[in-house]
């Protein structure tokens, strides 16, 4: 290994290669593997003339550390943008992304199966800032260009959707925007750059919950934003104004999943797949709705855009009482029952996106469960879901 390991996508590495070397330079930690963590807020200057001048490599520690900085470097290189910002949430890196690119009197299209929270926001915040927000159907691809106005200042994407996974046709609805002036963002979570490289298919600022895989281990909260070389600099500007930095103990544990992130993904796609397979054979389910499965509606763009699928994904029962589908979920001894996604662990919640959608109408025959396949066996995990499934029937 050379000296200078970070950047490593330059010189050709493929992901998981990328994952290990990306921000890291142990001998700028006098030969340490991994970068401390760095707690501080003030940094000392040499002299007045460094100090007035801003001439140090760091100026204060809201606006950068060794730890926070080896993130933000290996983040970039593996997105392949311009640069990448920090922040303290997945939440905050999706409303700063927007505040950046927003202004009073702009109109933004919002795919209608976009993260909660995130519609929150629209409908308040930057509704209070005078920017106005449509939603979309999210499998619109090209025609999306009907919906845009003069005003029309960005598009926002997320594929798929975290609870319904309907996958976007990122290429075609990124190409309709610029032709039209507008910038494109995505929620690329789901996916990471690992398998899905948001830049490489025309959107202009992709976002990340660092929260999920790239933590891990369910312990952390951290965004990122990775901009192009045209949005970068208003990136850069938007998050050091608002004050956002991570705390070190997140960048750090975030640096040290990235180093694992590749074997992790590639357990948790494995696994999914294979409890989604065995699932789309029982009886008590309508369907599966997983992009990897050559059901899925939009199935064909994920095998043309994606290199992989993560650990996430839904399934529609048959109809049923919602006491068959609580006794299901709640005898669940390997599955907890919570909001997030991404770690180590297995989860499951049932939801219902009809109090959600504007664009489009959720009807999908029957109650719905997200699951998200950890790290345990699957065939573990199988037996423990199909208790839960006769518990189901018996109710």
């Amino acid at each position: 290994m050379s000296k200078r390991s970070k950047g490593g996508d330059k010189r050709g590495y493929r992901p998981a290669t990328q994952v290990v070397l990306a921000g890291r330079d142990p001998f700028e930690h006098q030969g340490f593997v991994n970068v401390p963590i760095y707690r501080g807020t003030t940094v000392l200057s040499p002299d007045v003339e460094h100090f007035l001048g801003k001439k140090g490599r760091y100026v204060y520690g809201r606006r950068g550390t060794p730890t926070t900085e080896a993130l933000a470097e290996a983040i970039a290189s593996l997105e392949g943008g311009a640069g990448a910002a920090l922040t303290p949430s997945g939440l905050s890196a999706i409303t700063t992304a927007l505040t950046t690119v927003a202004h009073a009197g702009d109109h933004i299209l919002m795919a209608d199966t976009v993260y909660g929270p995130t519609r929150h926001f629209c409908d308040t915040l930057l509704k209070r800032m005078g920017v106005e927000v449509s939603y979309y159907d999210p499998v619109i691809g090209a025609a999306i260009a009907d919906l845009m106005r003069p005003n029309t200042r960005a598009v926002y994407l997320e594929s798929p959707g975290s609870l319904s996974f309907e996958l976007q046709d990122v290429p075609a609805i990124a190409a309709a925007a610029k032709s039209r002036g507008a910038a494109v963002l995505m929620d690329n979570t789901w996916a990471t750059p690992l398998y899905f490289r948001p830049h490489d298919h025309g959107v202009d600022v992709s976002i990340q919950a660092g929260t999920k895989y790239l933590g891990g281990h369910a312990d952390l909260n951290l965004g990122t934003i990775s901009a192009t070389d045209e949005f970068w600099p208003q990136i850069k500007e938007t998050t050091g104004t608002l004050g956002l930095c991570p705390g070190p103990e997140d960048a750090f544990l975030a640096l040290r999943g990235l180093r694992t992130l590749a074997v992790r993904l590639e357990r948790h796609m494995q696994s999914g797949l294979k409890i989604a397979r065995w699932l789309a054979g029982r009886p008590e389910v309508l369907r599966v709705l997983h992009p990897a499965l050559e059901t899925h509606p939009q199935h064909a763009i994920w095998k043309r855009d994606f290199r992989g699928a993560c650990g996430l994904f839904s399934i529609v029962l048959k109809p049923c009482a919602q006491a068959a589908v609580a006794a299901l979920v709640d005898g669940l001894e390997l599955f907890g029952i919570g909001a997030s996604w991404g770690g180590y662990e297995s989860l499951a919640i049932p939801f219902d996106c009809s109090k959600f959608r504007t664009a489009t109408k959720w009807n999908p025959g029957g109650p719905t469960v997200r699951f998200h396949i950890g790290l345990e066996d699957p065939d573990d995990l199988i037996a423990d879901i199909e208790r839960g499934l006769k518990r189901l029937a018996a109710a």
